[in-house]
């Protein structure tokens, strides 16, 4: 959310800014709903005065006057609170400015890759996708999930299960143990005061499983990342300095509708519906996020350093960020049966911009009232990690290496078999 106030002291620099990242703003609407809003909260202030006065009076002469004036201050009450809201909602439609070091364009093609690392194997056989090697080993059955659920749903079996399961405990345990994250289990619902404090609603409501319940007031919607249960955990309060910065992990299931994504991956496990995600969350001083950036997305890229997992860092573009991101990097794995690497983690800088909606601040050494500055990052999607794990790990036979760091978590399995 946009600090209307910024805003107003700069519009041609904020409508600049703006522009990169593809979106129109009417400047006009902003000034002239901002104009208005101002001037009624003015207009309601000298009558609220001029009433005053007249009760200090206790004169019965001017009671009239003062019941007209209530009903003109009750009148410019209920109009400024409808400007307020068309103002509230158009800026909450308005995404958040990329910071100068993203590259500017409309998609992907203006990414820019930062660096590549880890050896792609040369495999001496065609390498297998996912889904054919799933099928061969009879532990993935996506036949089976459209029958009882619906498409773009898995079940996933036996070893591959529990693979799926180690990669969870393997990533939160990395991320207590070593790179200082608190964990958290919490609701997989939200509220849509906390749907829209990180960013999915309005905007993105199409996007988002919504629970029916018998109060069509008390709207709750299945949280599409666990990034917006966390981050909201700072929501309405004023933090300690000294508690700074925050850092949250959580493993939990993730639901999301793709509603833009028709026709894309279909088939595989790439892109579902429901699917597992180790999510990070940090909570800083604001002038701490670029470096709390580069903290958060080597505390991701380590987990596939000690998987031996091929990836590449990529820094997104303008026009191919998150609405609620200043700066993002991707990590994307490598595919063999692809022949190219494909988004695991997007690791994100909100700046102060999720603060702003969710009134999350704290108090500097001027003790001073500051929103905080938000990040939130994958470390790792769990679907994609075991799909990257069984296509690079894949043996000609069919069978599945275990990474050497996944093997206290299986037991201590060698590979995966049908046998």
């Amino acid at each position: 959310m946009h600090n209307i106030k910024d805003i107003r002291e700069n519009i041609d620099n904020f409508i600049n800014s703006i522009s990169k990242r593809n979106v129109s703003i009417d400047k006009n609407k902003i000034i002239n709903l901002d104009a208005e809003n101002r001037k009624l909260i003015q207009e309601k202030e000298t009558l609220e005065k001029d009433k005053k006065e007249i009760s200090k009076k206790n004169d019965k002469s001017l009671f009239e006057k003062s019941k007209t004036i209530s009903v003109d201050i009750d009148r410019l009450s209920k109009k400024q609170s409808q400007i307020k809201l068309e103002l509230e909602n158009l800026l909450s439609a308005i995404p958040n400015i990329p910071l100068k070091d993203v590259p500017e364009g409309k998609d992907e093609n203006a990414n820019k890759e930062i660096e590549k690392k880890g050896d792609i194997k040369k495999f001496n056989f065609k390498p297998k996708t996912h889904y054919d090697l799933g099928n061969q080993l009879n532990m993935l059955d996506f036949d089976l999930a459209t029958k009882t659920t619906g498409s773009r749903f898995v079940f996933v079996k036996k070893d591959l299960a529990l693979l799926e399961r180690a990669l969870s405990n393997f990533m939160i345990d990395v991320h207590t143990k070593n790179n200082g994250y608190t964990e958290i289990s919490p609701p997989l619902m939200a509220s849509t005061d906390t749907m829209f404090g990180t960013g999915q609603l309005p905007k993105f409501e199409n996007d988002q499983f919504e629970v029916k319940l018998d109060d069509k007031n008390d709207r709750k919607f299945l949280i599409p990342t666990a990034e917006v249960i966390l981050t909201n955990m700072v929501r309405d309060q004023i933090l300690n300095k000294a508690d700074l910065p925050m850092r949250f992990v959580a493993s939990t299931p993730c639901f999301r509708k793709e509603a833009g994504s028709y026709g894309k991956d279909t088939k595989g496990m790439i892109r579902q519906h429901q699917f597992y995600k180790v999510e990070l969350v940090s909570i800083v001083e604001p002038n701490n996020c670029e470096a709390e950036l580069d903290r958060m997305t080597n505390c991701a890229t380590g987990i596939l350093d000690l998987l031996k997992l091929p990836y590449r860092k990529v820094l997104l573009c303008t026009g191919d960020m998150g609405f609620s991101a200043e700066k993002t990097y991707d990590i994307e794995v490598w595919l063999p049966s692809e022949n190219k690497y494909r988004e695991i983690s997007s690791c994100s800088s909100c700046g102060s911009f999720q603060a702003r909606r969710m009134k999350a601040r704290f108090k500097n050494e001027k003790k001073e009232t500051i929103h905080v500055g938000t990040l939130n990052g994958s470390g790792l999607a769990v679907g994609r990690t075991l799909i990257a794990i069984m296509e690079n790990y894949q043996q000609e036979d069919g069978s599945i290496a275990i990474p050497e760091a996944l093997k206290p978590y299986m037991n201590n399995l060698e590979k995966i078999t049908n046998k």
